[in-house]
């Protein structure tokens, strides 16, 4: 008997919705129901495939990867990122997923910094720090977008000066390739004609399930040997700790759910699980994997590759059903990974570690490469 996915299920469910002649995705999405005028400006959907049927939606709404459709060992195609099915969802619920965060992705302590000589005071909301660019961040606005190949968009956004109190006229682009070999390779540029601060991420939820069940049998491994400790509010310290003897370490694939609820290291406790920076063994060398996330269950592997010189692991501790996602499925506690290649949390206030300064004249470029394979 052929097996089914609860992903397929759902797509047939929608086909019957579809308009006369509107072919669902194989991810089940319309692209009617991400097509909408909002603010003057138009949203949509676009489809990356590549030559073994991947397929990659991607929306213009926030930059976001709505759905990533990998094959798992038996070759079931599963959609292994948490989103919505319609551009109303995203629109009116709250969340980051699957969205290019900027200006500054991560946290910014009581969202003050200062550059030049000049303060800047930036909207505080999370724990009393801008968190994400701040409340009306990247991931709430709606880029130009170009589909430029069957397997690639080019996402475009000009940040005005002073926009959620940043400095300098910023502009950005994202362009988000599918390559033949399973890999979703991420490039970001910008540039400002003022000086300032960018830091981008792309801020997917992944399960590699393929059901937005639980994370716990996800086995993890992250290649750093320190980790950016925080407090209760979630800002870091400044200081390097090591992972040796802790339950921060992974340096060896290990399963998420072994050590995330040990509420006796004060690390877990502050973070309600994992929410932290891992400071990367890579150093910047984009062709040494710094990550990797895999499911026993399906067989799905995902590598992760970056030039930046750390990835926030955040485990979906905030998520606690009350958000129903694509097929309507409720997305509890802990149903995803998310592994955010940046800078450093709080990198402007603290001089010592990388810059995350840009001045005019300059470009910003950063990549991340989100590579899946299939573990027999």
């Amino acid at each position: 008997m052929k097996k089914i996915s609860v992903w397929a299920l759902g797509a047939l469910l929608l086909a019957s919705c579809a308009a006369p002649g509107e072919k669902p995705t194989e991810s089940g999405l319309l692209q009617s129901n991400f097509q909408k005028e909002v603010d003057g400006k138009k949203t949509d959907l676009y489809v990356l495939r590549n030559a073994n049927n991947m397929e990659v939606c991607v929306t213009n709404f926030g930059g976001r990867i709505v759905s990533v459709m990998v094959p798992d060992r038996d070759g079931v195609m599963r959609d292994v990122v948490l989103g919505f099915d319609s551009i109303q969802d995203y629109l009116t619920i709250p969340s980051d997923f699957g969205a290019s965060i900027g200006r500054y992705a991560n946290r910014i302590n009581q969202g003050r910094f200062t550059l030049d000589g000049v303060e800047y005071q930036l909207p505080r909301n999370n724990y009393g720090h801008c968190l994400h660019g701040g409340p009306k961040g990247f991931q709430y606005q709606i880029f130009d977008a170009k589909q430029v190949s069957p397997q690639e968009v080019e996402l475009t956004y000009l940040a005005k000066d002073g926009e959620e109190g940043f400095p300098g006229n910023l502009n950005c682009k994202v362009v988000m390739t599918l390559t033949d070999d399973n890999a979703i390779d991420i490039k970001y540029e910008a540039e400002t004609d003022k000086p300032t601060i960018v830091n981008m991420t792309n801020h997917s939820y992944f399960n590699l399930d393929g059901d937005a069940g639980s994370n716990a049998d996800h086995l993890l491994m992250i290649d750093a040997d320190y980790f950016t400790p925080v407090d209760s509010t979630f800002m870091t310290s400044g200081e390097f700790a090591a992972v040796e003897g802790t339950p921060m370490d992974f340096r060896t694939p290990t399963p998420i759910g072994t050590r995330i609820n040990n509420y006796d290291f004060e690390q877990l406790k502050n973070g309600n699980g994992y929410d932290h920076n891992w400071v990367l063994n890579t150093k910047g060398d984009i062709t040494r994997k710094c990550a990797t996330l895999s499911s026993p269950k399906t067989g799905i592997v995902m590598d992760v590759y970056t030039d930046e010189p750390g990835v926030q692991f955040y485990a979906g501790n905030f998520l606690n059903g009350t958000v129903k996602g694509k097929k309507g499925i409720v997305y509890n506690q802990r149903a995803s990974v998310c592994l955010e290649t940046d800078k450093y949390p709080d990198t402007p206030n603290k001089p010592e570690w990388p810059s995350a300064v840009l001045r005019p004249g300059e470009k910003y470029n950063t990549r991340c490469i989100f590579k899946f394979s299939v573990d027999k």
